[in-house]
């Protein structure tokens, strides 16, 4: 695995460094050892996936506040998406902050959000399917959300949004700043 920091602090891009022969390839996803060397949390407690049968859907912006903080990574198996990632952290030099990445079946890319982001995406392809790796339990006590269209963040979906579920369109329309976490 390659990992190549981002602007926000503590969020990495995670490239396959893939075997490849005339059968197809080989390649790790997911190490232990590798993370913690490079100061992401080791810890894997539960995976999802969420499978979207339209492009133009929608999920997010989620996250889980402490106790429950949860890092992820998230890969996109099938299809491709426009991921975004916010730091919800108060004392980070990137506090605020967004930045989008797209990851889809032909880059293999993952993405390592850290505790205290949030978390959407936007379906690029039909049939798009979505992996995620949690280091916490889900507990819906500490889920969290906003708004996609949060004004005071402006982040820019650069696609058309087609579907998104009611409860994502009611979720408040600004970051609750009241549960930012310390970094």
């Amino acid at each position: 695995m390659r990992f190549l920091s981002t602007q926000l602090d503590g969020a990495w891009l995670v490239d396959l460094d893939s075997h490849e022969d005339d059968r197809g390839y080989f390649a790790r996803t997911w190490c232990q050892k590798e993370f913690s060397e490079h100061g992401l949390n080791p810890r894997l407690v539960q995976t999802s996936v969420s499978f979207n049968r339209r492009r133009g859907t929608l999920r997010g912006m989620h996250y889980q506040i402490s106790p429950h903080e949860e890092a992820k990574l998230v890969r996109c198996a099938r299809g491709s998406i426009y991921d975004v990632i916010v730091d919800l952290r108060s004392d980070s030099s990137s506090s605020l902050q967004w930045q989008a990445f797209e990851l889809s079946e032909n880059n293999q890319r993952a993405l390592y959000v850290p505790e205290g982001f949030a978390h959407g995406f936007l379906t690029l392809q039909d049939n798009s399917e979505i992996h995620y790796q949690m280091s916490e339990f889900y507990h819906p006590e500490s889920a969290g959300g906003f708004h996609w269209n949060d004004p005071s963040l402006a982040i820019d979906w650069k696609f058309p949004i087609e579907i998104i579920s009611k409860n994502d369109d009611n979720l408040p329309l600004h970051v609750p700043l009241d549960t930012l976490s310390a970094a």
